[in-house]
C-alpha cells in the first residue's frame, strides 16, 4: 500500500478514479521534465527499481509478458507495466498475477494528486500517461518488486517511462507508426526508440536494415552492447491448434518452448524475451532452463491473437498498424487456411486505414465494419466506402455498435468459419468484454 503525504486525507476509490479520469487519456506532450519533477516530489520511486525497459513498434506487450512470466517462475516478485489496457484500467499495473487493487490505486492517487495539483497551478500539468507511470512506479516500489518490466508508451526518447535506468533494454522491431510524431521514415523512428538506450546497458533487438544501423550507432555512442535477434534465432516446429512450439537458439543453449500466443512472429518475441533474461543470468541472476520454458508456456496476453470461443471460432487481435495487420494476415493464411473468414473491423481514424484494409480485407469472405466508443474511432460508413472502393464485390455490412457487430457475425458463422475481430485494441477490448461478460455464448447464440 502506498504511503500518503502528511495531512492528506485518503481518497475513496471512486473519488480517486474520478480525478484520474478527468485527464485526457489520449493527450501526448513529449518531454521528461514533468514526469521527472513529479517523481522527484514523490521520492524518486523509479530509482529503487530494477527495470527491464521494452520499446518497439510491435510485440512490446508480448515480450513484457514473456519476461515477466519467466522471472515469476524463477521465484521473483515482478511488476509489469503495460499500456493501453484492454478492459480494465488495473490491467496496466500488475504485481505477480495481481492487478493493482482499488485500495492501493486510491492510496497511490492520494499521494500523487497534491503534487499534480501544484503542477497544475504552475501551468505545468502532467499528462494522463505521466501520472499513470508515476502511479506504477509508486506501486512497484511499495510492493518491493525484484524486477519491473516496463513497456514504453510511445516512441522512447521522450516517453515518460524513459526516466528509468534499466538493467536491460529491449527494442523489438521497427516499422512505420505515429509518423506525425516519431518521424516520416524508419531511421527517424528508430532514432526515437533508440532513445531508451543507456550508458553500458545491454540492448536486445530484432530490428533490421537501416533501423538496426541507427540503433547500433546510438548504442556505440553510449557504450551499450547490442544483441541481435534475427530469423535464424528461432523456428516454429509445430502448431497443433491452440498452442504452438518453437525452437529458440539462445546465447548458451537451445530451448524448446510452447506458447498459447498465436502467430509465427511469437518466435521472435520469445527469442527477445529469453535473450533479455540471459543478460540477467550473465550478471549472476539465477534462472533455470525450466524457469524459462515453463515461464514461456504460462505467459498470456489478452486480445493479441487470442481465441476466445471455439464454436464459433473467434480470434481477437488488437493489430492497429500496417505491420501488425500484416502479421495477422500471415497468421490467418498459414494457420487457418481452410476457414471462411468473417472479419469484424473497427479502426481509429488517425491510423493508416487504407494500407491496413488493402492487407486484411482480401482474405475476408464477409466484412462487418463497426466502431468502438473511443472518440478517435473511424466512422464505419467511411470504412465501408473505402473497402468498396478497394473491392466493389466485397460483402460489407455496417454495425453502429460493437455488440451489434459481433452478434451479426455470430449469426452468420457456420461450421469451419473463423470470426476475426481486429483493427484497434479499443474495438477488440470492447468486444472481448461483451463476449466474456458472464454469458456462455458458446452454447447460446445471441438474440
Amino acid at each position: 500500500m502506498c504511503s500518503t503525504l502528511k495531512d492528506t486525507n485518503p481518497l475513496s476509490y471512486s473519488d480517486a478514479f474520478t480525478w484520474l479520469s478527468s485527464f485526457d487519456r489520449y493527450g501526448w506532450i513529449f518531454g521528461l521534465e514533468r514526469i521527472s519533477y513529479l517523481l522527484e516530489k514523490l521520492g524518486n520511486p523509479h530509482r529503487q527499481l530494477q527495470v527491464i525497459h521494452v520499446a518497439g513498434t510491435n510485440g512490446k506487450g508480448s515480450v513484457c509478458q514473456y519476461i515477466g512470466s519467466i522471472l515469476k517462475n524463477a521465484g521473483f516478485t515482478v511488476g509489469v507495466y503495460l499500456s493501453p489496457h484492454v478492459e480494465r484500467f488495473s490491467e496496466r499495473i500488475v504485481v505477480g498475477n495481481q492487478e493493482i487493487s482499488k485500495e492501493d490505486l486510491a492510496m497511490c492517487i492520494t499521494q500523487v494528486k497534491p503534487v499534480v495539483e501544484q503542477m497544475r497551478q504552475q501551468d505545468n500539468t502532467p499528462t494522463f500517461f505521466e501520472i499513470v507511470t508515476a502511479l506504477a512506479f509508486l506501486h512497484f516500489k511499495n510492493r518491493k518488486v525484484d524486477y519491473a518490466v516496463v513497456e514504453v508508451g510511445l516512441g522512447g526518447r521522450f516517453d515518460a517511462t524513459n526516466v528509468v535506468c534499466p538493467v536491460v533494454s529491449v527494442i523489438t522491431n521497427i516499422s512505420l507508426e505515429h509518423t506525425e510524431i516519431l518521424g516520416k521514415d524508419l531511421c527517424a523512428i528508430a532514432s526515437e526508440k533508440a532513445g531508451i538506450i543507456k550508458e553500458h546497458v545491454p540492448v536486445v533487438t530484432a530490428a533490421t536494415q537501416d533501423a538496426l544501423t541507427t540503433i547500433e550507432q546510438v548504442a556505440l555512442e553510449r557504450h551499450a552492447p547490442v544483441i541481435r535477434i534475427d530469423r535464424f534465432t528461432w523456428k516454429r516446429t509445430s502448431f497443433p491448434g491452440r498452442y504452438q512450439e518453437f525452437l529458440i537458439h539462445g546465447s548458451f543453449q537451445d530451448y524448446r518452448v510452447k506458447t498459447s500466443l498465436l502467430g509465427t512472429h511469437q518466435g521472435e518475441n520469445i527469442a527477445l524475451a529469453i535473450t533479455a533474461v540471459e543478460q540477467l543470468q550473465m550478471n549472476g541472476v539465477f534462472v533455470t532452463d525450466a524457469n524459462i520454458t515453463d515461464g514461456i508456456s504460462a505467459a498470456t496476453h489478452p486480445a493479441r491473437m487470442e481465441i476466445v470461443s471455439e464454436h464459433p471460432l473467434i480470434l481477437l487481435d488488437g493489430a492497429h498498424n500496417p505491420a501488425g495487420i500484416m502479421m495477422l494476415a500471415r497468421t490467418i493464411k498459414e494457420d487457418f487456411p481452410s476457414h471462411r473468414l468473417i472479419l469484424v473491423l473497427g479502426m481509429l481514424r488517425d491510423k493508416d486505414i487504407g494500407t491496413m484494409i488493402a492487407t486484411i480485407v482480401p482474405l475476408a469472405d464477409v466484412v462487418i465494419v463497426t466502431q468502438s466508443t473511443n472518440p478517435r474511432a473511424a466512422d464505419p460508413q467511411l470504412l465501408k466506402e473505402l473497402i468498396m472502393g478497394f473491392d466493389e464485390k466485397k460483402i460489407v455490412s455496417v454495425s453502429q455498435s460493437i455488440n451489434e457487430a459481433i452478434d451479426h457475425a455470430w449469426r452468420l458463422a457456420r461450421e469451419k468459419d473463423l470470426i476475426c475481430v481486429t483493427g484497434s485494441l479499443f474495438t477488440v477490448g470492447e468486444i472481448r468484454s461483451y463476449l466474456l461478460r458472464g454469458k456462455n455464448r458458446s452454447e447460446t447464440s445471441p438474440s
